[in-house]
């Protein structure tokens, strides 16, 4: 487990190479440090995309699996269902800040990156910006982030991201999903 903050970012590989033990047990250090910080007692994964988007697909996969395994007292924001996506992302953050201010935000996106980063997991202490990668401006959200890189290139249209596989997304989502679970942190 990780012991204070010293290591604020972590990468993972998603397949046959991704531990969820070591994988949950650095989110598990990273939620204990940033409770300690901010004296928040609860968790809200928020997930965050679409489910029109293959490549923006990995938020509302998540927050799917998500649903099926948090105990009470842990909320999931994104589904499939309701995904929470650039049209509502403002009143979801809104909802947060009034109904759920007890609650430590961890937010799940999918990314892009670099050729050789598709595939990889990144979990850190911190806020994410969402749609950044597709030159969206968006509010930063969430006090540690998962993201996991699908697509690679600098600044995409919304409409490259449709040639993301889906393959890949849902083995980042399992990968994801498995990492939080194994350890229950909620």
């Amino acid at each position: 487990m990780v012991t204070g903050v010293e290591q604020t970012r972590f990468y993972h590989w998603s397949g046959s190479r991704f531990s969820p033990e070591v994988f949950g047990s650095q989110l598990s250090g990273l939620i204990e440090a940033a409770k300690k910080k901010t004296g928040k007692e609860r968790v809200l994964y928020l997930c965050i995309g679409s489910d029109r988007s293959t490549g923006d697909s990995l938020g509302p996969l998540v927050g799917h699996q998500l649903c099926r395994m948090v105990p009470t007292g842990t909320l999931v924001l994104g589904t499939l269902r309701k995904p929470v996506h650039a049209v509502n992302l403002k009143a979801t953050m809104d909802f947060i800040r009034s109904c759920c201010s007890n609650y430590l935000v961890v937010a799940v996106d999918a990314s892009v990156g670099r050729e050789d980063h598709v595939g990889g997991i990144t979990l850190g202490l911190g806020s994410i910006r969402p749609g950044l990668g597709v030159c969206k401006k968006l509010q930063e959200v969430g006090d540690i982030y998962i993201t996991g890189v699908v697509h690679s290139g600098d600044n995409l249209e919304p409409e490259l991201l449709q040639s993301t596989r889906l393959a890949l997304v849902m083995e980042l989502a399992e990968c994801i999903s498995l990492g939080i679970s194994c350890r229950n942190i909620f």
